[in-house]
């Protein structure tokens, strides 16, 4: 990737002023160690009329691909995507515009100890990147540099090939800006605009990153007519992150207006006097919604597969409309948890007879769940091994059969936005896998055609527009009709269709269904 910044100068302000601005000095060639490669600064030309300023990142596309396997945190999706053969190595992008931060950080706040008058006028600058990603094309470039107070934006497309012209353009651009601004200013501009043009950054986007849009965008962000794009594109579209910088940036406008400190507009809320609403933990909302779905499906004998250590039999406890409560864990110790935490030997006899703690395993057919007008898997599916799956199925679905069946489990898409877990790890150490939505959707939809359940989707938790949310769950409704055929028939639920020769199909299901019945 390469930058250069460029000056004229007369004898009394020489040119290769630049180098005292830059803390760089023109008579010499310096190396710097980044965590993507090697930044280089040098002066290819270095005179009282013209100095000229280059910065050569060297990028090692092994370490690139190294440090970002996958999307999300610390992953860049061009180099996961192409692996060692892509242009991230050569257009420029967020990494270059960390080397700029890197090298040139005292540039980039405006401090030049050598030149404290210098560093706060405007200078003459031309600054050319040859090769830039535009998505959005040379219109966009122009849209973004245009009102910053350059007298001239060029973006000239690159062509795809340029001896076959008729292939097009590509999507990269050769930027020049010319005009007379302050050094640390058009520093800051390329800072936060190289990666929204880029639409990409090569590490994950935390909360941090808002500051950082601020501290680089002061001045002349909050006035810029593209301000929701660039604050989108840099924060990689987090919404959330979007939202608090757009209002961080509203504050800024309306004191800059009223010449004000921002401190000073926003001054609404009493600091002595604590306000915030505390967020409601997943783990509460997602009870929360089991408890709604179980009081529309009019549910009152419930059970709780798979209980844990009791909090959901004991929100269930709570609620005089659930008459019969059964908590199963294949866990005796997590029946004694339980136990202690419902005080099963100090509550009161009518509320005792209402819950039971079994123990099972829940990929075993079991006589003692049939009857019941609901069951609950809350965060347990996950915990089994892919090919126990099927078990499990057959032993709720197909042998307790409940009128209604809750399931929720961990929304994988989401995990990009817990910032401390690692990129590839499941939430859990236990957790055997982790579903997309799609993935979760598919499997529901086959369970509930294969046992005569309709199937809804509930999201649990904020919704992510581009993620999701953090639970995904899915309410199982039993199929009357279904049932009344295979009570009238006598017959056994399909396991399988066969051909001519009576061979089952689905011989997976079958082996299932045996080692469930083994019971």
């Amino acid at each position: 990737m390469f930058l250069t910044i460029s000056t004229t100068g007369t004898p009394e302000r020489p040119a290769t002023d630049l180098g005292f601005l830059l803390h760089k000095h023109p008579d010499k060639a310096q190396t710097f160690s980044t965590s993507h490669g090697t930044a280089h600064v040098f002066y290819p030309e270095a005179s009282a009329e013209r100095c000229t300023s280059a910065l050569l990142l060297e990028v090692d596309p092994v370490a690139l691909v190294r440090r970002g396997k996958g999307k999300g945190r610390g992953g860049a999706p061009d180099s996961a995507l192409a692996q060692y053969v892509n242009d991230r190595p050569y257009a420029a992008s967020s990494l270059l515009a960390v080397a700029l931060s890197t090298v040139f950080k005292s540039a980039l706040r405006g401090v030049c100890a050598a030149l404290p008058g210098r560093a706060e006028e405007p200078m003459q600058l031309r600054v050319e990147v040859p090769a830039l990603p535009a998505r959005g094309g040379a219109e966009l470039v122009r849209k973004l540099f245009g009102p910053l107070g350059w007298a001239s934006v060029e973006a000239e497309p690159v062509a795809l090939d340029a001896q076959f012209p008729e292939w097009g353009d590509s999507r990269y651009v050769q930027l020049v800006l010319e005009g007379e601004l302050r050094l640390a200013d058009a520093l800051r501009q390329l800072y936060v605009l190289l990666p929204v043009l880029d639409d990409a950054k090569h590490y994950w986007v935390a909360p941090d990153e808002v500051d950082k849009l601020l501290r680089a965008g002061e001045g002349w962000l909050a006035e810029h007519p593209e301000q929701k794009l660039i604050t989108s594109r840099y924060l990689s579209r987090r919404w959330g992150l979007t939202r608090q910088a757009m209002e961080r940036l509203e504050l800024v406008r309306l004191a800059e207006a009223d010449d004000l400190e921002v401190e000073d507009v926003d001054n609404a809320v009493d600091e002595t006097t604590d306000t915030e609403e505390k967020p409601v933990p997943l783990a509460e909302q997602r009870r929360d919604a089991i408890l709604e779905a179980l009081r529309t499906a009019g549910a009152s004998r419930v059970l709780d597969l798979g209980c844990g250590q009791g909090q959901l039999v004991q929100a269930l406890l709570k609620d005089v409309r659930f008459t019969e409560i059964v908590g199963v864990d294949v866990s005796v110790r997590a029946l004694t948890v339980a136990g202690r935490r419902l005080k099963l030997d100090r509550i009161g006899e009518r509320q005792a007879a209402r819950v039971k703690l079994l123990q099972g395993s829940l990929t075993y057919t079991d006589k003692r769940l049939g009857g019941y007008d609901a069951a609950v898997l809350s965060e347990v599916i996950e915990h089994l091994d892919l090919p126990r799956l099927p078990a499990l199925e057959y032993a709720v679905f197909g042998s307790a059969r409940p009128q209604t069946v809750v399931v929720t489990t961990p929304n994988v898409e989401y995990n990009v936005r817990w910032e401390t877990l690692p990129a590839g790890h499941v939430r859990h150490g236990d957790h055997r896998f982790e579903w997309t939505r799609a993935e979760f959707r598919s499997w529901a939809h086959a369970v509930g055609e294969r046992d005569g359940y309709g199937v809804e989707f509930v999201a649990v938790g904020p919704d992510d527009p581009e993620v999701g949310p953090p639970t995904q769950m899915a309410v199982f409704t039993r199929s009357d009709e279904t049932e009344k055929t295979k009570k009238n028939t006598g017959k056994t639920r399909n396991t399988g269709k066969t051909r001519n020769t009576g061979k089952t199909l689905n011989t997976d299901k079958t082996e299932a269904e045996k080692e469930a019945k083994a019971a």
